[in-house]
């Protein structure tokens, strides 16, 4: 990685590393050689005290709350402590929130984005400081293609990533004298635990959407479980982290979904419209 202590791996901090891409890419890091710190909100402390990052068969596990700025300063810096240096951030701690908007209470709306948004946004604000000293550093936000084209049933979810996608493109602008670069991920469906953990408003099953909105569910939850593993995001994280000037953004998952964006800038936006609302059977 450019810009890295020649002597010394660089040291990764994976986000959201217990299970599914997070996993993927902090267990795909070590076999590379990076130090990772993977994190959990339900890490034990015992481990998180145990030292440094590991560059064995698997991540060091820290606890992290990214709904929490004490949590996650505590974190970074332990970290910092252990490392003397932060090079990378993997942004992909999360969930997902489905139900009609209609149907969807402000505290709900207001946890989604909160988890999703605000807790990559204190993440990056506890990095940051960091990697200008250093005068390097890489911030890999996961987002989604759900980031580009908003989902039926999943508005909030979609919101969140959108917004992820315009704070980057935004502060990669801020950051880039500094030597940081700041770049999105943008996974199409999966089979991880995503599917399982989703979490359906507390008035989903009123009768006003329940039927298209179970038709949509069915879509999107066919697509998940029948997806790739999510190692291919990984493999991406890795190619990122390595380029010596990475993009903006990077899509990666089914040909269809890719192509999906593709269409966005081509199409007529009411075209697109049409297009989503018949795949999703709304």
């Amino acid at each position: 990685m450019p810009n890295a202590a020649a002597s010394r791996p660089p040291v990764v901090l994976v986000t959201g590393a217990s299970s599914g891409i997070g996993k993927a890419c902090a267990e795909h890091l070590v076999s590379r050689g990076f130090r990772v710190y993977g994190t959990s909100r339900h890490a034990p402390p015992a481990e998180a005290a145990a030292g440094g990052g590991s560059a064995g068969p698997a991540p060091r596990m820290i606890p992290l709350d990214v709904t929490s700025d004490q949590s996650v300063e505590a974190a970074v810096g332990l970290v910092l402590a252990a490392e003397g240096r932060l090079d990378v951030v993997v942004n992909n701690a999360g969930f997902g929130i489905a139900g009609a908007v209609e149907l969807t209470g402000m505290d709900e709306a207001h946890e989604q984005l909160e988890t999703n948004f605000f807790g990559m946004m204190r993440v990056c604000r506890a990095v940051l400081p960091a990697m200008r000293r250093q005068g390097s550093g890489r911030i890999l936000n996961v987002s989604s293609i759900a980031g580009q084209i908003g989902i039926p049933f999943q508005a909030l979810y979609s919101a969140s990533k959108f917004a992820i996608e315009g704070f980057t493109e935004a502060l990669r602008a801020e950051v880039a004298p500094f030597g940081i670069h700041v770049t999105l991920v943008e996974p199409g469906d999966f089979r991880t635990g995503f599917t399982a953990a989703r979490r359906m408003t507390r008035q989903s099953a009123d009768p006003a959407y329940a039927a298209s909105q179970a038709r949509a569910l069915a879509v999107m939850e066919h697509d998940e479980t029948h997806g790739a593993t999510p190692e291919a995001v990984a493999r991406l994280v890795y190619r990122i982290i390595t380029m010596r000037s990475p993009g903006v953004r990077y899509a990666v998952g089914p040909a269809s979904e890719k192509l999906a964006l593709l269409l966005k800038r081509l199409l007529p936006s009411n075209a697109l419209a049409w297009g989503i609302g018949k795949y999703y059977k709304v």
